[in-house]
């Protein structure tokens, strides 16, 4: 990685160079160990030849990069979220959401050229080392399992994956893009073109946002830092357009190749279910634990009661409304009865929570706390010889987590098709059988004619079907 800073005092110099390559060192193995997370839970798209594709694009970017020889990975995530993000140690990701809005390879390759900057730039470690590793654990959070509180709980602001660098890091990681993309062959102005697709998808949610009162997410905080006619992007984007220097094949795409990956690609909320036969899945509230060999369980309306085959053992689980004002362990002593003693911190899947035994007599319980979704979930687990279950019912505790991404069920699902307009058609018209909410302006919005443009006869159009 490149140290961009300064000169200054020849000590503080030294010192400042030791800390940012701890930094660069302790960075790179957080973006590893999440990576292998992301991987493990089932994270990407499932499909090889894009994925080849995506890599193939990147690849080509970096060989022309300040960092040549460095290893990159590129990645396409099961999100429908607009979003691509870097994390630290050269791993570059994009939700196939984002792709499904873009029109070529170029505006592929100006989104990764613009994440490789903020890696080359060394925009992770100029950060605190806390603060990157709280986003890149809150980022994992969140793609695997698509909560968005998830991502608030780890200081995360808004829908953003990864907090903002600030104006002057984004406006830097799109010089070093464009410069990577002129020398890759490609044409730099894309970059403008993709921070159009930002702006309008910013400009649609703003429009939502007043009547579901949601916070507008933010593809990490570029529609902040970028106005639609920012005259330093421009400046930066033109200056890199007229560098000298050999530069690849004016254009190395491939007529038609993006158009042939993108053809099918999933839209909207994952189609994949990859659910284990070990776990108990609540659909509606979006949760899962280990369900033992043998148990049932019975969700009611106020309660789920998962209990041993012989009934020698069970584990009932009641939700009531978070208190923000209180820790787990806390709503724990408020709300069990009896002693409480071994008490323990949870931490699991980025979920706080507290457990501990309740004793009354001689009887004893394994209770717990674990929030998730604004909602505190209370265990209380029972048996006949206490010493020999609590193992499980603490374990059961522990196991409970979010759905991942990949787990929860699959419909028919929504994908992205190519259409030729014709005669006659408007957007209206074509998005009459598009079975989805806000289907014109979602069809403008993916064909680059938002708010009222409209398309031309034979053109190639993308539709949802």
């Amino acid at each position: 990685m490149k140290n961009r800073s300064t000169g200054g005092v020849f000590l503080g110099a030294v010192v400042a160079a030791l800390v940012f390559l701890s930094g660069c060192a302790g960075n790179a193995s957080i973006g590893k160990n999440q990576h292998a997370k992301m991987l493990a839970q089932g994270a990407t798209y499932n499909d090889p030849a894009l994925q080849a594709y995506v890599n193939l694009v990147g690849q080509r970017l970096v060989a022309s990069s300040d960092d040549p020889n460095s290893t990159f990975t590129f990645t396409v995530i099961d999100s429908p979220d607009i979003n691509a993000f870097a994390a630290p140690g050269g791993y570059i990701y994009i939700n196939r959401g984002l792709l499904a809005y873009l029109e070529n390879e170029a505006e592929l390759a100006a989104v990764l050229a613009h994440e490789i900057g903020h890696v080359t730039a060394s925009h992770h470690n100029r950060q605190q080392a806390a603060s990157v590793t709280n986003s890149v654990v809150a980022t994992t959070a969140y793609v695997l399992t698509g909560s968005g509180d998830l991502a608030s709980a780890s200081t995360m602001y808004g829908g953003e994956l990864i907090s903002g660098y600030g104006r002057d890091m984004e406006l830097e990681a799109d010089g070093l893009g464009a410069q990577y993309m002129h020398q890759s062959g490609y044409d730099t102005d894309s970059l403008l073109e993709v921070i159009g697709v930002l702006k309008d998808q910013e400009q649609f949610q703003r429009v939502q946002s007043k009547s579901g009162g949601k916070p507008v997410a933010s593809y990490h905080g570029l529609y902040a830092s970028h106005p639609r006619n920012d005259q330093r992007l421009k400046t930066v984007v033109k200056a890199a357009g007229q560098l000298g220097g050999e530069t690849q094949i004016d254009d190395p795409s491939v007529p038609g190749e993006f158009q042939r990956h993108i053809e099918g690609l999933v839209w909207g909320e994952s189609v994949q279910s990859e659910r284990a036969e070990s776990r108990y899945y609540h659909n509606k509230l979006g949760f899962t634990f280990e369900q033992p060999v043998g148990w049932t369980v019975r969700a009611g309306s106020k309660t789920i009661v998962a209990r041993a085959p012989n009934g020698s053992a069970e584990l009932s689980i009641s939700i009531k409304r978070r208190d923000q004002r209180l820790t787990p362990r806390s709503v724990l002593e408020k709300n069990a009865t009896g002693t409480l003693s071994a008490g323990v911190a949870l931490d699991q899947f980025g979920l706080k929570g507290y457990t501990a035994v309740a004793s009354s007599g001689e009887k004893s319980r394994r209770v717990g706390v674990v929030d998730y979704n604004n909602l505190s979930y209370l265990f209380d687990g029972k048996a006949q010889e206490f010493a020999l279950e609590d193992g499980v019912l603490l374990s059961m505790i522990e196991s409970f987590r979010p759905t991942l991404m990949a787990e929860r069920q699959g419909a028919s699902g929504y994908y992205v098709h190519y259409i030729q307009v014709p005669r006659g058609a408007t957007i209206s018209s074509l998005a009459a059988s598009m079975r989805i909410p806000n289907a014109e302006a979602q069809l403008r919005l993916l064909n680059g004619l938002y708010p009222r443009g409209e398309p031309r006869i034979g053109d190639w159009v993308k539709v949802i079907q």
